[in-house]
């Protein structure tokens, strides 16, 4: 039998939490005014945000994919679902997750296949007129995105919301204990849920939302552009000069100095270096400069295609400083370090460098990441080191880890795109005998 939702609880902490919006809507808009400063896209199409929209899609199925890395993991079930003949709605919080979705559906933008939006603040009336204007088949929140006015509108409108690439980290698990905290609460107001893996699955239960189908990870069904592959093959010789090359991947703020110090003390070794928010380019150049590494932009050096517009100079590290070009920095390089590991926000997508039979290094905070992380660690495709030595231990003598044990870890977890879509009419089947 399907819990209660919302419960009395839950309803007065709704309250509260729609007065604490209220109050503090003056912040978020300075915020954003803010940001904007640096990124013009965060104070554009601000009328978006409250629920108000121009154009018009006919009942599309809505992904929600707050920022980057959830658009990244949307993308490969997106093009099957347009495939299938639906067409989609996306929205974000972030630019980054919108630049995604406007660069990766341009064509299906055009065609008025795909439509981009910010998602609606979290007020009732926003949502409202959100789900009104568009009126989607579905929702699939990507990852673990809980925003409780999203559900309980969903839920009062019959909307069937599901997560969908759905983990619980073990953090917010166990301290959400029982089952009875706000957060556990929240999730039984899902339609159901597309989790990664049986463990996900477990917790999921243990908070007793309804309605769980193991589908897998969907990034493992990642297109990978061959173009950038091909740009990577012809300008890896002339940056790296025969060294050994390592890219670091979503590098965050606060893990730079521990970068910045192993690059120094590695020779003979090549760096692609590349942050996690664009905002961060020019601060991290600027770091690059302070610490004395010879280094060049991505900007200054390569062309649009990719191709270097003069004889490269002698550099030590590469800034990529460019977006949705990760597959062209991966392709440069002989292993992978994915950054967050270092901070408590935890590790970013370790399947694009393994996409490309990269072996991966990651810091100690993988619970961000806990599947497929712990299975490739297991699997000896990805190796976690716990602080600045053992980091620079795994770069001057790398464990070994050869293309075939990769591939066959990759083609083993493979599939998440192909399970989601048989999934999804059972959920919806198992949603409609419920209402």
């Amino acid at each position: 039998m399907q819990a209660a939702f919302p419960t009395f609880k839950l309803r007065l902490a709704l309250w509260a939490y729609a007065l604490m919006w209220w109050l503090l809507l003056p912040v978020v808009i300075i915020y954003l005014w803010r940001r904007g400063r640096k990124d013009p896209l965060y104070s554009q199409h601000i009328a978006e945000r409250f629920g108000r929209h121009k154009a018009h899609l006919e009942k599309p199925v809505w992904v929600h994919a707050v920022s980057l890395g959830e658009m990244r993991s949307a993308t490969p079930l997106i093009r099957a679902l347009l495939d299938q003949g639906e067409t989609v709605l996306t929205t974000h919080f972030t630019p980054a997750g919108r630049r995604e979705a406007t660069r990766e559906f341009a064509s299906e933008i055009a065609a008025g296949r795909v439509q981009t939006v910010w998602v609606p603040f979290e007020f009732g009336f926003a949502y409202r007129r959100f789900l009104q204007h568009f009126t989607p088949k579905f929702g699939l929140v990507m990852e673990i995105e809980i925003w409780p006015r999203m559900i309980t509108a969903c839920h009062r409108n019959r909307t069937p919301l599901f997560m969908c690439n759905a983990q619980y980290p073990k953090k917010s698990f166990e301290k959400d204990g029982s089952g009875h905290g706000i957060r556990a609460q929240l999730l039984r107001g899902f339609a159901g849920g597309f989790v990664k893996s049986a463990g996900q699955a477990e917790r999921f239960a243990a908070a007793r939302m309804p309605n769980i189908h193991i589908t897998g990870e969907l990034r493992f069904d990642q297109p990978i552009p061959q173009a950038h592959l091909n740009a990577a093959k012809t300008a890896r010789a002339a940056l790296s000069r025969d060294r050994p090359t390592i890219t670091l991947t979503s590098v965050v703020e606060g893990e730079d100095a521990l970068y910045l110090d192993m690059i120094k003390q590695t020779e003979g070794v090549f760096f692609v270096y590349v942050p996690r928010a664009p905002e961060r380019f020019d601060e991290v150049a600027q770091m690059l400069a302070d610490t004395g590494i010879s280094y060049a932009r991505r900007s200054d050096i390569l062309d649009d295609n990719l191709a270097l517009k003069e004889q490269a100079a002698d550099i030590d590290v590469l800034l990529g400083d460019s977006f949705g070009e990760m597959y062209f920095y991966l392709g440069l390089c002989n292993r992978a370090i994915v950054g967050g590991g270092f901070v408590e926000k935890g590790a970013h997508n370790i399947i694009e460098p393994l996409a490309l039979k990269k072996p991966v290094i990651v810091g100690p905070h993988i619970w961000t990441i806990e599947y497929p992380a712990t299975e490739a660690i297991a699997a000896g495709v990805c190796t976690i080191v716990p602080d600045a030595t053992a980091l620079l231990n795994a770069v001057l003598a790398p464990p070994d880890a050869g293309d075939t044990q990769i591939t066959e870890f990759y083609n083993a977890h493979a599939g998440g795109v192909t399970r989601t879509l048989a999934a999804i009419p059972k959920a919806l089947k198992v949603e409609s005998t419920s209402i």
